[in-house]
């Protein structure tokens, strides 16, 4: 009952966080804007909901009055005003487009469809919307005019349905206008052109336009027209008779087709005198004098072109070209999410924007130790054992950013991109940018200097400049003042340190990534780095004694960085300058490193906030501007009573196209980071710090030990403890999400086991520590089950799920060996089992991941629909979501309660690559031995052993309806890692995989030899936590492995020769056999050893004898005492797990044993049983594999979002190499 207990109260609360937090979510305006549709219909309150929040207000209120007055402040002249404000909002926006282009998002035609103008048009007088909200509106108004008959109700219709519809017909006729007055300067011609506008625009007024107007000839008269805007896009000066001719030829269509009743007067001066259809264009020599356009002087031909006139040709062709809909504009799904966001975050509540210059001021502070900076093009190029190069695969993976690249870098393919260094460079730029590099981070961090120099140039900029419209490039040219006062300004509220852990050795040992950083801050000169340099300098004592043999000594300095060359043409050497150097007292690396690699930089940051971010995250141009909004929550008090010391901000996991695991991660770690969070900020109050984007008062941390604690081992989970220590502080933590940080996450099973493995750990030590402990004590009743539910309770929980199976196992199975469960599934009182199905069906539903499926589909309802929520919850259940869920709950179980049990929590490097590679059998069996394989055997013979001894007198359907859960939980538990496993099932990988294993498992340990390289020094560090967890951890150990003698106690009395019995004699007889199998295979092992070379006869002999005597033994046993088969099966179930708990106890007496000189022999033992638990393993993986189909599901199965993109992931898993191999035999 109190495992049940805990189980339901993690189910109530996933219910509860699941509806608080999308109520909370909906209140919060989550979700309005999720889809290009619902951008385009709020896209006209998009620059007043942009001025409202990212604009600072100039206005201020006088008065006592005016300070408490609920009224909006109205600005006088609102043109003026709504002018400014698309002027910042075109600004702005165009930043967001460009960067979207820069990061090859979108292409030169999706940017030009995207972009806003950067002024009003004044001639125009309209407001002036992107092109993808009018594309196609103009030629499907000409088709309708066309068809209309002079008709327009059906036009109409169209127009007051679709806004757009409507701006983008005002909108192409004011350019018309405005284009056709500026190249024709002939005062004749301008009279007859205006004449011509009169009269349309009077059509117009009167509503009379299509009834009166031969509307049939319209397409003409744009087609002509599109061919005039594409000579004056080219501007050249020898196109001036086609655009006479061209001239010539629209006064034709509108005065002769279009307008022939209502310019009756005109047609003879317009032709020439006479009143004839014109039947062709003469060449202008022999046109009469009469007739208009014909002088090269009635043209401003070439226009004097200027940024506004290039805007207005290229956008008012757009909208006259652009006959397909411009629904999937942009095509690049996140560049769809990441403007959808931006969009649907302005309607979202966040504190009114400051100045730059009034703004606080912040650092941002990232830790590196060796992870890849930049992708050289070695490693690029470089294949793994399937022949598959990082290129090639991102190529495969991003194929729309591919050909956006090429087009960007003006090439048509990997081998031009491979003929300069620039373009090399470029490629090597492109790769790094969707790997989690320290490159892509870097990148993503300047982008808050970007953003706070515009936005600086935006508060000081003239109003005049800025309704004129200025381009970036023009007035923030290097010998802008603006420029250079905006950069200062920038540089005094933004700082963004790196702390390169090992950048001092980088440097010495030649390592390349040392280069990298260097030209990190080469590219961008305002980054700095702070590393621990290791120096070796005379000792003070050696210098006095002036001695030869000076004592020598190692020095630490905490030093900062910048680069020493910051301009690319300066033909000097690029190097690092100090800035500062602190001399520590010793090495400050103490712990598990990334602590101490925090804390010792936080002194080179400046400002009020303290943005951390890791090393797998990036950020987004359109979200670094609402920094100066979130910083403005540092002076409310979110609780009425204190100012938050940690700002939490949401993620976005970038990884989650890779495979459906990648996905099943990403969907589990978005989950947490929105609606988890969310409900632990508000209402629990429980909310801590967990490594992700948050935001540190970083003068109440730094007087306070830091953002991390850095004690070895216990702060594992260095991060959430920086919250204990905040909250415990009197601190207060909040959670904002009108503001993401992208974030990368582990995307092969190995790799997210890994993960899955230290974060247990770190829980496990966090139940131990003293933090959690004051915590618990200082919180009321509410807040102090909400901090456990939140933190290391949803682990005990999930440790207790599994104990549930292994209580009941145990359970049913005494039951079952002593008779009383016959007497209860057949008496009538017992017929009904209500709280055991009760029990079941919670057990069932932590197991198979729904626990985690509630929260996960509300977030996704809420931000992407609930009817996505729910197709994307049925294809990860057809992918095998449970399967995954079911195994990560035996990865913390394990790795939590090993540390409960013994302590010694240790980092485990996950690794950040690409993982399209096959990992091998005895990788995966080093991996999840211990913590799945050797429990999913356990409960397997448990399984086995109640179905034998209770077929009697119940039947398969019961038996499957208790136990089907269990089985599955069996099933995942062993044979997961090869199902998730890319070719998994190739017979040719398993042919490889056994041979690896075979080499493995039968190579010797020793000093020096790696785990990976030996099964023996594998199995040596695999209990070595046992030797630090002191007689508490040694006798829990021990009492832990009784269980298998028990087990072994209750089936030797079942057994068909000993059912007449019940002496204890039979179970003493049981061990005499065990010893005397052990004594068997020591003597075999010995003879081995001694007799196999001398005596090779004697000692095959010797075994062919032991062989008959077994034989014959079993023969006896079957012959008179009447030893049955199934005799024989149980007792192979029996004894082996008494041996496997023999092996448990003498790893816990590891001492005593080793000083009887018998850990040789042990070791021999568990070497056997490593084998058979191989060989159960390896053999119906090695079955399936004979089958092809197989591997065609696991790879369909594995890569089914890529599938779905048209990715060739069969390519990408074995075919690569046949393409080269093909494309070096055409080369020959």
């Amino acid at each position: 009952m109190v495992q049940v207990y805990f189980m339901d109260t993690q189910i109530w609360y996933a219910i509860f966080s699941t509806l608080v937090g999308g109520i909370y979510g909906a209140c919060r305006r989550l979700g309005e804007i999720r889809t290009l549709g619902m951008l385009r219909s709020r896209f006209e309150s998009l620059p007043k909901a942009f001025n409202d929040h990212l604009i600072p207000n100039d206005s201020k209120r006088r008065g006592f009055r005016s300070a408490f007055s609920s009224k909006p402040y109205k600005k006088p002249e609102d043109g003026k005003e709504e002018d400014k404000i698309a002027a910042r909002f075109a600004q702005i926006w165009n930043l967001i487009i460009t960067s979207f282009r820069q990061e090859d998002l979108i292409d030169n035609r999706e940017k030009d469809l995207l972009l806003v103008p950067y002024c009003k048009d004044r001639e125009m007088d309209m407001i002036q919307w992107p092109p993808f909200l009018l594309a196609s509106k103009i030629p499907i108004a000409l088709d309708m005019a066309a068809d209309s008959g002079g008709k327009d109700r059906d036009l109409k219709k169209r127009m007051n349905s679709d806004p757009y519809f409507t701006y983008a017909i005002k909108e192409c006729y004011a350019s018309f206008k405005n284009v056709i007055y500026a190249v024709v300067v002939g005062p004749r011609e301008r009279d007859v052109i205006q004449k011509i506008f009169k009269v349309v625009d009077d059509l117009v007024a009167a509503d009379t336009l299509i009834k009166d107007l031969h509307m049939s000839n319209l397409p003409t008269l744009s087609k002509k027209f599109i061919e005039l805007l594409v000579i004056l896009q080219k501007n050249n000066k020898d196109d001036l008779g086609q655009v006479i001719i061209l001239f010539q030829d629209m006064l034709e269509v509108v005065t002769r087709d279009i307008m022939e009743d209502q310019l009756t007067e005109l047609l003879e001066p317009v032709h020439g005198g006479n009143n004839r259809k014109h039947e062709g264009i003469t060449p202008l020599d022999q046109q009469e004098q009469e007739q208009l356009f014909t002088k090269a002087v009635e043209f401003e031909f070439p226009v004097k072109a200027s940024d506004a006139w290039k805007e207005k040709i290229k956008r008012l062709h757009l909208l006259l070209t652009v006959k397909e809909s411009a629904m999937d504009v942009p095509t690049n799904l996140d560049a769809r999410r990441r403007i959808s966001f931006f969009a649907n975050s302005l309607f979202m509540d966040m504190p009114k924007a400051p100045k730059v210059r009034n703004m606080l001021p912040f650092s941002v502070l990232t830790p590196y130790y060796k992870e890849d900076v930049l992708f050289s093009s070695q490693a690029l190029e470089e294949e793994n054992e399937d022949g598959v190069s990082i290129l090639f695969y991102l190529q495969k993976i991003y194929p729309d950013e591919w050909k956006n690249f090429l087009e960007r870098v003006d090439c048509k393919n990997e081998e031009e991109l491979r003929e300069t260094e620039q373009t090399e460079d470029e490629l090597r730029l492109w790769a790094s940018y969707r790997g989690q590099t320290l490159t892509r981070t870097v990148r993503g961090m300047m982008y808050y200097r970007q953003a706070l120099v515009l936005q600086s140039c935006l508060d000081m900029a003239p109003e005049n400049d800025l309704m004129e419209g200025f381009r970036a490039a023009d007035i923030l040219s290097e010998e802008s003042h603006l420029l250079t006062q905006s950069k200062a300004v920038a540089d005094m509220k933004f700082t963004y340190v790196v702390s390169c852990q090992s950048y001092g050795i980088q440097k010495r040992s030649g390592d390349a990534r040392a280069q990298d950083i260097l030209r990190l801050m080469t590219t961008y000169p305002s980054l700095r780095v702070a590393y621990i340099d290791e120096v070796e300098e005379t000792s003070k004592e050696g210098e006095a004694s002036k001695d030869r043999s000076k004592k020598i000594e190692k020095v630490y300095y905490s030093a900062l960085v910048k680069a020493a060359v910051t301009k690319p043409d300066d033909p000097g050497q690029k190097l690092d300058q100090d800035i500062y150097r602190i001399k520590l007292p010793g090495n400050a690396m103490l712990g598990e490193g990334k602590p101490e690699n925090q804390n010792h930089a936080i002194i080179f940051t400046r400002g009020e906030g303290l943005q951390t971010i890791d090393m797998n995250q990036e950020h987004y141009m359109e979200e670094t501007l609402k920094m100066r909004n979130l910083l403005q929550e540092f002076t409310k008090k979110h609780d009425g009573v204190r100012y938050p010391t940690i700002l939490g901000v949401r993620e976005h996991i970038f990884t989650g196209s890779v495979s459906s695991l990648a996905w099943f991660m990403s969907n589990q770690e978005t989950s947490f980071v929105t609606i988890g969070q969310r409900v632990l900020a508000n209402p629990l109050r429980v909310r801590f710090h967990y490594g992700h984007p948050d935001i540190f008062d970083r003068l109440f941390h730094l007087t306070r030990g830091g953002v991390s604690k850095a004690s070895k081992i216990i702060n594992l989970s260095e991060d959430i403890f920086a919250g204990f220590n905040s909250t415990l502080r009197e601190g207060n933590v909040t959670h904002h999400e009108y503001m993401q940080v992208g974030k990368g996450r582990d995307v092969g099973l190995n790799q997210i086991s890994l993960f899955e493995a230290k974060i247990a750990y770190g829980n496990g030590e966090q139940t131990l520590s003293r933090d959690i402990y004051r915590l618990g004590h200082r919180f009321d009743f509410f807040r102090m089950l909400s901090c456990y539910y939140t933190t290391i309770g949803f682990y005990f929980s999930t440790m207790i799920t599994v104990w549930t199976v292994y209580v009941f196992l145990y359970g049913r199975l005494y039951l079952v060996l002593s008779g009383l469960d016959e007497g209860l599934a057949t008496g009538r009182r017992f017929i009904h089992n209500d709280p055991l199905q009760v029990a079941l069906a919670s057990q069932s539903f932590v197991q198979l991941g729904f626990l985690m499926a509630l929260p996960m589909m509300m977030e996704i309802g809420l931000e992407r629909g609930f009817r996505t929520a729910l197709s994307d919850f049925v294809l990860m259940q057809l992918q095998l979501a449970s399967v995954f869920f079911t195994f990560s709950l035996g990865t913390k179980t394990h790795y939590y309660g090993k540390t409960l049990l013994h302590g010694g929590a240790e980092y485990r490097a996950t690794g950040r690559g690409f993982v399209v590679f096959h990992a091998k059998f005895a990788e995966n069996y080093r991996l999840y031995s211990r913590s799945h394989f050797v429990k999913g055997i356990e409960l397997m013979i448990l399984l086995i052993v109640f179905e034998i001894f209770g077929q009697s007198y119940r039947g398969a359907i019961a038996y499957i309806f208790i136990t089907f859960s269990m089985w599955f939980m069996v099933v995942t538990w062993l044979f997961a890692p090869f199902l998730f496993n890319p070719s998994g099932f190739e017979w040719q990988k398993i042919v490889d995989d056994w041979t690896d294993w075979n080499k493995w498992i039968s190579n010797r340990g020793g000093i020096g030899v790696s785990p990976d390289k030996s099964w023996e020094s594998w199995w040596e560090k695999e209990h070595e936590p046992l030797k630090y967890s002191g007689k508490r951890g040694t006798v829990l150990e021990i009492v832990l492995a009784v269980r298998f003698f028990i087990y072994q106690y209750g089936l030797v009395y079942h057994l068909n020769i000993t059912k007449h019995t019940k002496s204890v004699l039979v179970y003493c007889l049981s061990w005499v056999v065990i010893f005397f199998i052990l004594l068997v295979m020591k003597a075999v092992s010995v003879g081995r050893r001694k007799f196999s070379a001398e005596f090779q006869l004697v000692f095959r002999l010797l075994k062919g004898l032991i062989f008959i005597v077994f034989i014959s033994t079993i023969v006896i046993l079957i012959v008179i005492p009447h030893m049955t088969i199934q005799d024989i099966f149980v007792c192979i179930l029996a004894f082996m797990p008494t041996g496997w708990g023999l092996l448990l106890v003498a790893q816990a007496l590891k001492p005593a044993i080793m000083s009887v000189g018998l850990w040789g022999s042990i070791r021999a033992l568990a070497r056997g049983y490593e084998i058979i638990m191989g060989l159960l393993l390896f053999t119906p993986i090695a079955f399936l594999a004979w089958f092809p189909f197989v591997s065609e599901f696991q790879t369909r199965m594995l890569f089914n979002q890529a599938f779905s993109r048209g990715l060739q992931i069969s390519r990408i898993l074995g075919g690569h190499k046949k393409d080269r191999a093909a494309l070096s035999k055409d080369d020959r």
